[in-house]
C-alpha cells in the first residue's frame, strides 16, 4: 500500500513552533496549493491544506519559512477524529511531512540575499556541486580550469 503525498504551495501563515510534554518539536503551518484547472467561471480554485512536520523538520519550518513562501512538501495524508467542544465528532486531513523544502529563492519573496540551506537533510558540502547529469551554476572555488575567450580559436572538442 502506498500513502505517498507532494505538495508546493505558500504557506498562508507563520508556522508554530511547540513542544511536546516529552520536548519534541512539532510545527504546523497551512499551505494554498491552486489547482490545475480553472471553474466554470473561469478562476483559478486553490485548496488549503494544513500540514504538520515533527523533530528536526519542524525546526528546520519554523526557522527558515514564514508566509508568503513557496514550499513544496514530501509527506503522508492523515486522516485525524476528533471531538469539538460540543462533543460532536470531527474529522480533519492533514498532511504528516517527512521533507520540506523552499519552492522559491528568498531572493524571490524578500529583500536581501539568500541564507539559508536548501532544504534540511542537504549537506553543506553539496551545496555549491552540480546535481548530477545537470548544469550546475559555476562556482567561486577555484577549479583547475580557465575561462576561454573568443579569441582562443576552435574549442577542444
Amino acid at each position: 500500500m502506498l500513502n505517498r503525498i507532494i505538495l508546493m504551495g505558500r504557506l498562508t501563515r507563520d508556522p508554530e513552533l511547540r513542544r511536546t510534554q516529552n520536548g519534541i518539536a512539532v510545527t504546523s503551518f497551512s499551505l494554498a496549493v491552486d489547482r490545475d484547472f480553472k471553474s466554470q467561471g473561469g478562476e483559478k480554485e486553490t485548496d488549503f491544506i494544513d500540514i504538520v512536520a515533527w523533530r528536526q523538520t519542524a525546526e528546520f519550518v519554523s526557522k527558515y519559512f514564514t508566509k508568503g513562501r513557496m514550499a513544496v512538501v514530501e509527506g503522508r495524508l492523515q486522516i485525524r477524529d476528533w471531538k469539538d467542544r460540543e462533543g460532536n465528532n470531527r474529522r480533519s486531513a492533514e498532511v504528516q511531512a517527512d521533507n520540506v523544502y523552499f519552492g522559491d529563492s528568498k531572493r524571490d519573496s524578500a529583500p536581501g540575499g539568500y541564507d539559508a540551506p536548501p532544504a534540511y537533510g542537504v549537506p553543506a558540502s553539496s551545496f555549491n556541486q552540480a546535481p548530477s547529469g545537470g548544469y550546475g551554476a559555476p562556482v567561486s572555488e577555484p577549479s583547475g580550469f580557465a575561462e576561454l575567450d573568443s579569441q582562443d580559436g576552435e574549442l577542444p572538442f
